[in-house]
C-alpha cells in the first residue's frame, strides 16, 4: 500500500486530507511542520507528500529544499496544497522540486486528478 505524509498546520485540514487520501487507497501518516516531517521521512520515506506552505518551525518550501537532498528524497511525489495563488509563488515550489500543485480549499476530485497526474495510483 502507498503510503502519503499530509504536512500542515492545521488539525482540520489534515483530517480532511486523511480522509480523502483513505479513500484513494493510501496509508496516511500527518506532520504538522516541516521539521516533524523531516524526521519522519528519514525513518520510514512515503511515496507521497500532501505539503502545506505557511507553517511554523520548518515552511514548506525549506522542507522540501531539505528533503530533495536527503538520501532517498528524490523519490516521494511531492504535491504542494497552499492558498499561494501567485504564479511565482507556484513556479517557486515547482523549482524547488515539488510535483504538482493544489490551490485551497481542495476536494477529493482535484486531490485524486493531481495524485494521478502526476503518477500515483493507490
Amino acid at each position: 500500500m502507498n503510503t502519503c505524509l499530509v504536512v500542515d498546520d492545521s488539525r482540520v485540514i489534515r483530517k480532511v486530507a486523511r480522509r480523502i487520501l483513505e479513500d484513494l487507497g493510501f496509508e496516511v501518516a500527518e506532520a504538522s511542520d516541516g521539521l516533524e516531517a523531516l524526521a519522519w521521512c528519514s525513518a520510514v520515506m512515503p511515496q507521497a507528500i500532501l505539503l502545506d506552505w505557511h507553517m511554523p518551525v520548518m515552511n514548506g518550501i525549506d522542507f522540501l529544499r531539505r528533503l530533495r537532498q536527503e538520501p532517498g528524497g528524490d523519490a516521494p511525489k511531492v504535491v504542494f496544497c497552499s492558498v499561494e495563488n501567485d504564479l511565482a509563488r507556484i513556479r517557486e515550489a515547482l523549482d524547488s522540486g515539488a510535483d504538482e500543485y493544489i490551490m485551497k480549499p481542495f476536494d477529493g476530485d482535484i486531490v485524486a486528478a493531481k495524485f494521478a497526474y502526476v503518477g500515483l495510483a493507490a
